[in-house]
């Protein structure tokens, strides 16, 4: 089993999803807490019914996914965890893959599919614009010994209704190489910093949600602002992030938005500190070209928790309840997270993994106290994630004008 492979790409530059619009349109809220902070539901969701009893499987069952997700043994036969799945519950498995989670929720609207493993910043969308249903937890009996800080958290839940299951988790860390960053960063001033000795070998992650990033750093360097959640901005706090990137950029070498790009600018030096995930770090390692480290940060870091959700039309509902129970389980939660490279959200899937004794510490899979200082990803709504029951903050959608604007 490959631990290094991470296919995700998340770019989304240019896209501006209608559903987003839905969520400007916000009138109730409900505070939970949430990893490194508060937040609200943001909006009330369409009264989609939830599924009562699970049926007879239908025989099929249509995903859309990350590539890495949904493993039948097309890049290696070893690695297939589909295959058990249709010889034990019948349902044949087809499988989207998609880029970005613009393309996830566009997918999920065209009514071709019963279940996607969704982000953070694609959930509140797809519940929004009544695209997937509440999850009825008691027909997945794993839901059970999912990490109980997955649950109910304001990206898979409204006003107290699961909306999914919890697959799994990571923070966007700080990665530096260690021969060339002295002396070691502890902080995010190392990448915004306008005076930053790296100038031209910084690099940032590709996409919209890297605002929050920003925002963040904000948040912890110039409380004035007033930032209280890095998705919950006013139209002057986002202007103040996005100065702060437009500043950014003048140093940055390189952004990315797939894994091997940034791996293969450490690689060869070009880059030397920027924003990654643990699984890159790790490949960076296991390549041995140079030697980097990935921390936390003294402020925190923005993550995501990604989450299974029912389409609100699926044809296929008892195909895909099974598969949401089967892929959480602790072994097949356990093949995905080593495979994909992120914390296994299922209790129990640690001690699956004989292979790699240390994975599960190393991606901090049960250290909750770790977690607290990671936000993780969630769509910005016109109603303050922060839940001070505010209405003015900035959208989705006008953070990714924010977005062009920083690139050019």
């Amino acid at each position: 089993m490959n631990a290094y492979r991470s296919p995700r790409s998340r770019t989304v530059r240019g896209l501006v999803v209608a559903s987003t619009l839905l969520l400007a349109a916000a009138c109730s809220a409900t505070p939970t807490n949430s990893g490194g902070g508060t937040s609200t539901a943001g909006f009330t969701p369409p009264n989609i019914p939830m599924q009562k009893s699970l049926g007879t499987g239908e025989g099929v069952v249509n995903i859309v996914a990350w590539a890495g997700y949904v493993e039948y043994g097309q890049d290696s036969k070893t690695v297939d965890w589909v295959s058990a799945f249709t010889k034990q519950t019948g349902c044949k498995v087809n499988v989207k893959v998609a880029g970005t989670s613009d393309e996830m929720v566009a997918l999920m609207k065209t009514g071709q599919y019963d279940t996607v493993s969704a982000s953070g910043d694609a959930t509140l969308r797809l519940i929004a614009g009544g695209n997937v249903a509440p999850v009825n937890t008691a027909l997945v009996p794993n839901y059970a010994d999912i990490y109980p800080a997955l649950k109910n958290q304001p990206w898979n839940s409204v006003n107290g209704v699961a909306y999914g299951i919890p697959h799994g988790r990571g923070a966007n860390l700080l990665m530096y190489n260690t021969a060339k960053v002295t002396p070691a960063p502890t902080s995010w001033s190392a990448v915004f910093s306008p005076s930053s000795p790296y100038t031209g070998h910084i690099t940032a992650y590709d996409d919209p949600i890297y605002i929050a990033d920003a925002a963040l750093y904000l948040m912890k360097t110039k409380p004035e602002l007033g930032i209280k959640n890095p998705y919950a901005l006013t139209q002057a706090q986002l202007t103040a992030a996005t100065d702060l990137l437009k500043v950014q950029k003048q140093q940055v070498g390189s952004y990315w938005s797939d894994y091997t790009k940034e791996q293969a600018a450490f690689d060869s030096g070009d880059d030397l500190l920027g924003t990654t995930w643990e699984v890159i770090q790790q490949a960076v390692a296991a390549d041995g070209k140079v030697k980097t480290k990935a921390i936390l940060p003294s402020e925190g870091a923005t993550g995501w928790s990604d989450t299974w959700m029912i389409a609100a039309k699926a044809a296929h509902p008892n195909c895909a309840y099974q598969w949401m129970n089967y892929i959480v389980s602790p072994k097949v939660n356990a093949q995905v997270a080593e495979y994909f490279g992120e914390a296994p959200a299922n209790s129990k899937a640690c001690a699956q993994i004989t292979d790699n004794p240390n994975f599960c510490a190393d991606y901090h899979a049960a250290d909750e106290s770790y977690w607290k200082n990671v936000y993780y990803w969630n769509t910005p709504t016109q109603l303050c994630l922060d839940g001070s029951g505010k209405n003015d903050c900035t959208t989705y959608a006008q953070w990714v004008t924010a977005w062009n604007e920083i690139k050019g």
